[in-house]
């Protein structure tokens, strides 16, 4: 198993030498382009922020707000014929919305925007198992996680492991995966959710995905981190470890990336890493072509994002 500084060292070289399949665009005012097969949208880390930042506020003033979040991804959807609109985890936590609606609110609104997954972040836990129950019953979307075990807990009837979404032509597959509770998360707030090692099962559920579900992209919604100098599993790390992931929406980092970190493979494939800060003040934007010959691999992204309010 090589090192992490070989296994970046070997990815830039790769990346030198072959054709990857991705663009990359922060042109944050227009929202048509060309018609692709799949445009993906995704949010993560959106911490209640149901309003706007104030106009006086130290960072981001004026920025964010669920409601322009809705009406871009409206506008999207009227140029586009296939979305898919994701979020990687930690809608809970951070203003008096949640604290006086215990996430309730924001999974409503975002259950009206057509959100089709989430993943499980840690301040999901912040009310405990039952707190998040009770804010899921507003959530028309699945919360994913193949590597926690919530049978036997209310969490249960909101939770899956991946979905399977099937588009003309073309099906994609979505697993989540949740950080470990140590030193995260109370006992007292995760109650009998047992957490298991997010490689193994990603491994697993990329299996099932490819050879069960015949899947032609496979997404990661993922709440591990982007990046740590502790032993504590990432998205680097489960890039390293896992072939087969097309794409990682990755979360609780609150990691602002101009663009996406590409790892190409020796095969041709490659895994796409993308993260888009917190509080809802940017929305990404993936579109998948299918057809490329580029690589030899059948399909190509391109890839973008939006800073809510700033026109």
């Amino acid at each position: 198993m090589m090192n992490r500084r070989d296994f970046l060292q070997r990815s830039a070289a790769l990346a030198g030498s072959l054709a990857m399949p991705a663009l990359f665009s922060r042109d944050r005012n227009s929202v048509k382009m060309q018609e692709t097969d799949l445009t993906i949208l995704y949010t993560n880390d959106t911490h209640a922020r149901i309003e706007p930042f104030p106009e006086n506020a130290r960072r981001f003033a004026g920025l964010g707000g669920i409601a322009r979040r809705a009406s871009l991804i409206d506008k999207v959807r009227q140029t586009q014929k296939n979305v898919l609109l994701l979020d990687a985890g930690d809608i809970f936590h951070g203003t008096p919305w949640f604290d006086v609606y215990g996430g309730s609110v924001d999974l409503d609104l975002m259950t009206r925007m057509g959100y089709d997954a989430a993943a499980i972040g840690n301040h999901e836990f912040d009310r405990g198992p039952d707190g998040f129950a009770e804010a899921a019953q507003k959530a028309g979307f699945p919360f994913l996680a193949a590597n926690y075990d919530v049978r036997n807990t209310p969490m249960n009837p909101f939770v899956e492991r991946f979905i399977v979404r099937e588009f003309s032509g073309f099906r994609v597959g979505i697993f989540g995966l949740g950080i470990g509770f140590s030193g995260l998360i109370d006992s007292a707030n995760s109650g009998d959710v047992r957490a298991y090692d997010p490689i193994r099962n990603a491994e697993t559920a990329v299996e099932s995905l490819k050879e069960y579900y015949r899947c032609d992209i496979i997404i990661c919604l993922s709440h591990l981190g982007f990046s740590y100098i502790q032993t504590r599993n990432d998205d680097l790390r489960l890039t390293e470890r896992i072939q087969g992931i097309d794409i990682i929406i990755g979360g609780h980092t609150h990691t602002f990336m101009e663009e996406p970190l590409i790892f190409p493979r020796e095969n041709g494939s490659s895994t796409l890493i993308t993260h888009m800060g917190h509080s809802g003040v940017r929305v990404g934007r993936i579109d998948v072509s299918f057809g490329s010959e580029n690589s030899g691999s059948p399909f190509s992204l391109s890839s973008r994002y939006y800073t809510i309010g700033d026109t």
